[in-house]
């Protein structure tokens, strides 16, 4: 009976021992679990934080550059040019500008436009809208650059739709119209008045075939030859002289 209950005492011990050691393993795996949870919020934030900064700096740089191009393209922008396409514009219309209303603001709609290339190929846009929104102030804007086109201005001068409409490019607008000026002088049945100087006609030559047979004999006074005629044994200036054992 003694020895039972010394084993009995002893298991009772092992076993009380064995839930210590395996309460205290759950302790400490509780505490790492809860150190690990209560970081993540902090890393979570953090990255939060470093990707809000790289956006901000990239949305900064954006708009720097994009002020940059702006103050360029604004400029090239000439405002006695600006003045001088009005004046032209309003004498061939034989009407003034909206009063108190920019110079751009009052071709934006694209209606003064259409009137101006009407008014020098008459039917050139056959309906102009005088009314509407966004839609029908393009409209008007893209029938006077498919206007001018056939009239005669170079692909290459005519401004797009945006840089009047949108106002992103105004000196391209006064461009095109100094283009279109170019043009009206090769039109014999406009009269004026003009805008700019007159662009240099071409100055083409004919010649007969005998003035371009008589052309074949001439030498030409270049070095080399020209039919035959060479410039070999002819000796200008002093030779070199080689002397040899010396």
């Amino acid at each position: 009976m003694r020895t039972m209950s010394k084993i009995s005492v002893h298991d009772r011990w092992k076993f009380k021992s064995n839930r210590t050691v395996r309460s205290n393993h759950q302790f400490v795996q509780t505490a790492a679990a809860s150190s690990s949870s209560s970081e993540c919020p902090r890393t979570t934030t953090s990255t939060r934080n470093a990707t809000a900064n790289s956006s901000s700096s990239n949305s900064n740089s954006n708009m720097a550059l994009e002020r940059q191009v702006r103050m360029k393209i604004a400029g090239k922008r000439d405002l006695e040019k600006d003045k001088e396409a009005q004046y032209w514009i309003e004498e061939v219309l034989g009407e003034k500008f909206p009063a108190g209303v920019l110079y751009e603001d009052a071709l934006r709609d694209g209606l003064i436009l259409c009137k101006l290339i009407n008014k020098l190929e008459p039917g050139a846009v056959a309906k102009i809208n005088t009314s509407g929104g966004q839609f029908k102030m393009m409209e008007n804007i893209n029938l006077f650059q498919q206007a001018i086109k056939k009239y005669g201005v170079p692909d290459l001068d005519v401004f797009q739709t945006v840089d009047l409409y949108e106002k992103k490019d105004i000196a391209q607008v006064t461009s095109t119209i100094f283009a279109l000026g170019r043009a009206c002088y090769k039109h014999p049945e406009f009269q004026g008045p003009f805008l700019g100087p007159k662009p240099a006609d071409e100055c083409k030559r004919n010649f007969t075939e005998e003035q371009l047979n008589a052309g074949q004999t001439i030498i030409g006074l270049q070095a080399g030859q020209n039919k035959g005629a060479t410039q070999a044994g002819q000796n200008i200036g002093a030779g070199r002289k080689i002397i040899f054992g010396k």
